[in-house]
């Protein structure tokens, strides 16, 4: 099974995360920032991950580090199960709507990690939730996890329906990008020989 446990421990933040990146969408969330708790928990459900994330962090400075943490330690998670890559799909893309946001999101399993977002949010905040944040988590899941991320707004006025809209596109592109491909199950998807 493809799977990756991940500890970290810092003065800032300590995770303890869980990823099976051939799950059913089950997941056990709680990272004391209540917004982040939701999007990875519709996260793993639209990319059918298997997802627990526990985290004490220092909220009460304000979520920046558990928000990055949380990203650096599910970025590494998928590239402890994805291991070589054999057999992967590699690339994946989604165009999706959430309700007036349209979003399109591309990932390619490169090994090179990079983050192409734009996003326009119209608040500061949805709730306590900075929104700043959602591109610091997926700045930190591309780079730990060696992926290239591209995160587009297409459309859309409500910050909580962009962001969701982000993480829900997000997760049905890397869905399909993990899947294996029976047709080349014992190939490393590059002409490299390596990714």
């Amino acid at each position: 099974m493809r799977t990756a446990q991940i500890n970290r421990k810092t003065a800032e933040t300590d995770i303890r995360l869980r990823l099976e990146l051939d799950g059913s969408g089950a997941s056990s969330i709680d990272t004391g920032c209540g917004f982040l708790d939701h999007m990875l928990t519709l996260f793993a459900q639209h990319g059918r991950f298997d997802l627990d994330v526990q985290c004490k962090g220092d909220t009460y400075v304000d979520g920046h580090h558990t928000v990055e943490d949380t990203g650096i330690c599910l970025g590494s998670a998928f590239s402890e199960a994805l291991g070589d890559k054999r057999g992967v799909v590699r690339y994946g893309s989604m165009l999706l709507p959430m309700d007036e946001a349209l979003l399109l999101t591309a990932v390619d399993l490169s090994g090179r990690g990079l983050l192409c977002c734009d996003l326009q949010i119209p608040t500061q905040k949805v709730g306590t939730f900075d929104t700043e944040l959602a591109k610091e988590f997926f700045a930190a899941l591309a780079r730990c996890g060696g992926m290239t991320v591209h995160i587009r707004q297409l459309a859309g006025e409500n910050s909580h329906h962009i962001i969701e809209g982000a993480f829900k596109s997000l997760a049905r592109s890397l869905g399909a990008a993990v899947a294996v491909d029976p047709r080349f199950s014992q190939e490393i998807p590059s002409t490299k020989g390596v990714l």
